[in-house]
């Protein structure tokens, strides 16, 4: 094979692959949501825009509260409960990560006793494996 060919070859093979290597391209954006107060308890929110090509199966981001009170609470906001039906979030689409008060401890305090937040930790899975797009929370 001669080097023109050789090289003809190489870009043909990088026009044919580069659409899917920039569909899996992207990132998965996650920002502070709303807070709600749920039975005099604080509940946070977290906001999903998924900027990438892949379907989201589940996402979970633990979030560490600090109380006015110097206590430190984590919460689990989840995309869905992990052993029950998931919601997918599509490529472009978003969606709300709620904390599940029937399976997690509530933080007990009004909304105005949090005095800041930060990710410990974040699970992000598609198609039965890890995400391979970058995933960044402002919490």
């Amino acid at each position: 094979m001669t080097v023109r060919r050789l090289v003809g070859f190489a870009f043909s093979l990088f026009f044919l692959m580069a659409p899917s290597m920039g569909w899996a391209a992207g990132s998965i954006d996650i920002a502070r949501g709303p807070d709600e107060t749920v039975f005099g308890s604080c509940v946070p929110s977290l906001v999903v825009q998924n900027r990438s090509g892949e379907t989201i199966d589940y996402l979970q981001v633990d979030v560490e509260i600090a109380l006015a009170d110097g206590q430190q609470r984590t919460v689990e906001l989840k995309s869905a409960y992990r052993e029950g039906v998931l919601y997918p979030i599509l490529p472009g689409g978003g969606a709300t990560l709620k904390q599940h008060l029937d399976t997690s401890r509530a933080l007990g305090v009004p909304c105005s006793d949090v005095k800041a937040r930060r990710v410990r930790h974040t699970v992000c899975e598609a198609g039965g494996k890890a995400c391979t797009s970058a995933v960044s929370v402002t919490p």
